[in-house]
């Protein structure tokens, strides 16, 4: 129980010490937190997304190299077919090709041909024995030169469509792409693609397409003669499309490359709708990616896929992190209230240690001018007593001396127990015998502040010379005159004298009094200055001298 509770004091220590630093730390913390949540789920989802596009691409893979291989199975089996027939007519292409009922799986083949290899010389009577089995004139271009090694112009291609018409009599072994794949085909006597080529039918298009070659050998004969080539077109584009149409490509892009991956050597894409720049598909290396390599009839591809979805965070990163500025944002906003919270319960306990502080303060200087108060009362009923004659004379002498204190007093209530003007003491003390037109009253000195205690001694010193003077001296007589004057001696120290003048004369054998001996003891101690009174004959003189106090020497509570 008490481990929390000074858990709890040790938090709001935080909150108090640090009102600024804890509402900031904690955003920070919960925006770490939330950063490393969210590249943990970026990871994991390059991982998942890295898979499926491996697992995406050995599919494409397995699906272009099937087709690849269909086609060399055709192709085969007609170089088996066309090698042991004596010659390669159109009836006997045609009967070929009607056997091999082609169906969908193939519809990315552009169909099948028969190529036959003959010499330069021998161009004239092919054109002559091809016109005999085909409708039209069938010329060989282009037209081979006699240092030619070969000619192999395209003779059947099915099926018989006006595009592929194009491709007859077409010498594809005047073109280095075609002659290339044609030759390797020869030298290992089995399928080979050929590279990236644009294909006859295509006209003025620019698709890229290529071929695949098998050689026929005359069987019938010993010396193993090649008779020429059947072979099947390819449009890539198409190619490519067919292997996908069993695969789902959302936010996918698949490339095809002849060879490495080279944007010189991209031969088909396939990009989706909702790709904002196809040309960069693919190519962005903040997004993930896979290759995987193809072998189309022993020819090296490349096949490239690429995540189309952008470097930005994932929907699920996206709701973490607004989650996570939320949840951040809230508990510095929480924090920020404990924090207030704390500051004004720090004020309000500071405020109360003050008030305390204050109470106390009042208390002991209530304490003190009580005493002091009391004990100017008993010095003046201790004094008045011995002096007096009679009952009478005691209560008179007590009422007067206690309406002085009493004055005083109603003076430092109305200033709050703060500074009270010299002027204000010495009008007060005197203002009950000096109301009659017969005397003249003069006060004269500067603004000059007393601190209580000083007042009050001041009071009771005034009270006597005035008590005295209405009995005995210039206010007991028409004409007389009154001077209080004061001035400052120095900055601590005030200079007050009473003067009276046109009297009665002063007796100077008369006896020693209360009032002085009120002056010169009490007062004078409690001024902790002497007094000066002189009884001349011409009228009391009296000189105090009054400490000038600074409020921070007296005051129960200094202003900050």
């Amino acid at each position: 129980m008490n481990s929390a509770a000074d858990d709890i004091r040790q938090s709001r220590r935080w909150l108090v010490l640090y009102p600024r630093f804890v509402p900031l730390a904690i955003f920070l913390a919960i925006a770490a937190i939330t950063a490393v949540s969210i590249f943990a789920i970026e990871r994991g989802e390059r991982e998942r997304e890295q898979a499926e596009l491996r697992e995406l691409a050995r599919g494409v893979v397995g699906a272009l190299e099937r087709r690849g291989n269909a086609s060399s199975a055709y192709l085969r089996a007609g170089a088996a077919l066309f090698g042991t027939a004596g010659e390669v007519n159109a009836t006997v292409f045609r009967r070929f090709i009607s056997e091999l009922r082609f169906d969908s799986d193939y519809r990315s083949a552009e169909g099948f041909g028969w190529a036959v290899a003959i010499r330069p010389e021998e161009v004239a009577e092919f054109e002559a024995s091809v016109q005999e089995e085909t409708p039209g004139r069938m010329r060989v271009e282009p037209v081979p030169s006699s240092s030619a090694e070969l000619v192999v112009p395209v003779t059947f291609l099915q099926p018989d469509t006006e595009r592929n018409r194009r491709a007859l009599g077409f010498d594809m072994y005047s073109e280095p792409i075609r002659r290339a794949a044609m030759d390797e085909a020869v030298k290992n006597a089995r399928p080979t693609a050929s590279g990236r080529i644009i294909l006859v039918q295509e006209g003025t298009g620019t698709d890229a397409g290529f071929l695949i070659y098998m050689p026929v050998f005359d069987s019938l004969s010993a010396e193993r003669r090649l008779k020429g080539f059947i072979y099947s077109p390819f449009n890539t584009q198409d190619f490519l499309e067919s292997a996908l149409e069993m695969q789902s490509l959302t936010s996918r892009v698949v490339r095809l490359y002849n060879g490495p991956v080279a944007e010189s050597n991209l031969v088909a894409q396939t990009i989706p709708e909702t790709r904002v720049d196809a040309n960069t598909a693919g190519n962005n290396n903040d997004v993930s990616s896979v290759t995987e390599d193809v072998l189309i009839a022993n020819h090296a591809m490349t096949l490239k896929v690429t995540s189309s979805r952008n470097s930005f965070l994932s929907n699920l990163s996206m709701l973490t992190l607004l989650f996570g500025l939320l949840i951040a944002s809230l508990l510095m906003v929480v924090a920020r209230l404990l924090t207030q919270q704390a500051l004004e319960d720090r004020a309000s306990l500071d405020w109360l240690e003050e008030q305390n502080s204050i109470r106390n303060s009042l208390t002991r200087e209530l304490n003190h001018r009580v005493k002091n108060t009391l004990a100017n009362v008993l010095s003046i009923v201790s004094l008045t007593r011995r002096r007096a004659t009679n009952l009478d004379d005691f209560a008179t002498g007590i009422d007067g001396r206690i309406r002085a204190l009493s004055a005083t007093h109603d003076l430092l209530t109305q200033s709050e127990w703060g500074t009270t003007p010299i002027r204000s003491v010495v009008e007060a003390e005197i203002a009950p015998y000096a109301r009659s037109a017969d005397n003249e009253v003069v006060l004269d000195g500067p603004a000059v502040e007393l601190a209580p205690n000083d007042a009050l001694s001041l009071g009771l010193a005034l009270h006597e010379l005035a008590t005295n003077a209405a009995k005995f001296g210039a206010l007991s007589q028409p004409g007389a005159k009154v001077s209080v004057k004061w001035s400052l001696e120095h900055d601590r120290l005030a200079r007050v004298e009473w003067i009276e003048e046109g009297g009665p004369a002063v007796p100077q054998d008369r006896k020693r009094g209360f009032g002085t001996d009120l002056i010169e003891k009490i007062v004078a101690h409690e001024l902790k200055h002497p007094v000066t009174l002189d009884f001349d004959a011409s009228g009391v003189r009296c000189v105090l001298l009054v400490p000038v106090r600074k409020p921070s020497d007296f005051a129960m509570r200094a202003v900050k």
